[in-house]
């Protein structure tokens, strides 16, 4: 017996929905239309319409999740701190290191952060910080999302905090803050130790905080069948369609992933390298790596972020692209695996990304519309190019997600792995 399911991811620009056939994971038939920024539901039933399916679905609209980072030390817990938010598919707006001011303070209010991750010491270590911090915060809540600092006596919602520092002194710092009104998830430290990274508590407390704060507020709908619908923001979701995909892949010569999702208000890069190519960075890093990873460029997007983007090509020393969609998605590819192995740097010498690969995935609405002889010829332009994409590129497998299964096969993985396996092989021969 089979069943159906409706996977949808709503976009800044596009709701895109893909129709899966469970348990084997076939691909039924896709769907998009324009997403419906005054009720994102509007544009979900309208991709979705005649389908007799349960819908599951992640969200970027409105710009994805904005978060700020407060950590102890720019280098190390705010860095650990801003990589567990881009594992957790945030979009980093803002990093505090150090003790808070009143005039830093200001500067995150004017970050809009829909979530602060606050961070600081490994567990035991220095707490000063973390204690500082909090009581920063406490005294000068912010309102958000997208609100500034609350002055005594004004009204609004609180922005989230997710605290994930020193456990020594967790207790006392989430009194601190929920004494003053504002809303607290707690998780586990991001950095227990120097050394070593730990988000997958700090991500899935992130999530929660989406779902709950994001989603369950009326932003973007106050139709209750949002908060039933979304499991996660959307480049979550797409991270573990690519660690699905990694895991299809376990056979292969060289297994390693690496996705560029070229979108209208980002451009994310997703890697799950081999684990191999990268023991001798593992013992290098003072904050530790992760098994998979990303970045999320948020000046990066070919509709609602393309002046940004523009000006971002030619701080690359790139031709500034007009209007032509493609021409923009090939800047935008070329500057974010630039910056992603740029990023990469910190891990060690050579870069998880520039070996430990062995395919490529392009996705995006620019790659997936246009005609094939012309992305090619962006694909060879990016290979040759020096400043470190065509490291990348040059000689790998490149294939394009064409229909879209990544962030359905994503939001598949976690209970109905089988059929996430299934679309991906879809990609593959694809």
């Amino acid at each position: 017996m089979t069943d159906r399911v409706a996977c949808i991811d709503i976009g800044s620009t596009w709701t895109k929905a893909a129709l899966v056939e469970l348990p084997g994971g076939r691909l039924v038939g896709t769907r998009q239309a324009p997403t419906t920024h005054d009720d994102v539901v509007t544009g979900v039933l309208a991709a979705t319409d005649g389908w007799d399916a349960p819908v599951r679905a992640c969200s970027s609209a409105g710009g994805g999740l904005r978060l700020a980072v407060v950590g102890y030390e720019e280098l190390i817990s705010a860095e650990a701190g801003s990589r567990a938010a881009l594992s957790a598919g945030a979009r980093v707006v803002h990093v505090a290191a150090g003790r808070l001011s009143a005039g830093t303070v200001q500067e995150l209010a004017a970050a809009a952060p829909d979530v602060v991750l606050l961070v600081g010491g490994t567990d035991g270590g220095e707490a000063g910080v973390l204690r500082h911090n909090a009581a920063a915060l406490a005294q000068a809540p912010l309102q958000g999302p997208g609100a500034s600092v609350r002055v005594p006596g004004g009204s609004g919602v609180l922005t989230p905090v997710v605290l994930a520092g020193n456990v020594a002194v967790r207790d006392e710092v989430h009194a601190v803050l929920a004494a003053a009104g504002v809303p607290v998830t707690v998780a586990d430290n991001v950095l227990p130790d120097i050394g070593r990274l730990a988000p997958e508590s700090a991500r899935g407390a992130i999530r929660e905080v989406f779902l709950r704060h994001v989603i369950g507020g009326d932003r973007l709908s106050a139709d209750p069948r949002l908060r039933q619908w979304v499991r996660a923001v959307t480049p979550d979701a797409v991270l573990d369609g690519v660690a699905a995909l990694a895991g299809v892949r376990a056979g292969a010569d060289v297994p390693g992933v690496l996705v560029l999702d070229v979108g209208g208000a980002t451009t994310d890069v997703h890697c799950v390298p081999v684990a191999d190519a990268e023991q001798s960075a593992l013992q290098r890093s003072a904050v530790g790596v992760p098994a998979r990873r990303r970045t999320v460029e948020g000046d990066l997007g070919v509709h609602s972020s393309a002046q940004a983007l523009r000006a971002a090509a030619a701080a690359e020393g790139l031709p500034t692209p007009g209007e032509d969609a493609l021409a923009l998605g090939e800047a935008a590819a070329v500057v974010a695996l630039r910056r992603h192995l740029r990023s990469e740097a910190a891990y060690g010498p050579g870069g998880a990304s520039a070996r430990g690969v062995g395919l490529v995935v392009l996705s995006g609405g620019v790659f997936r519309h246009a005609d094939p002889t012309a992305v090619q010829a962006v694909l060879a332009r990016v290979a040759a190019d020096r400043g470190g994409a065509g490291g990348v590129l040059a000689g790998t497998e490149v294939v394009i997600d064409r229909r879209y299964v990544l962030a359905a096969a994503g939001l598949l993985a976690a209970d109905s792995p089988a059929a996430a396996a299934g679309l991906l092989g879809e990609l593959l021969v694809s």
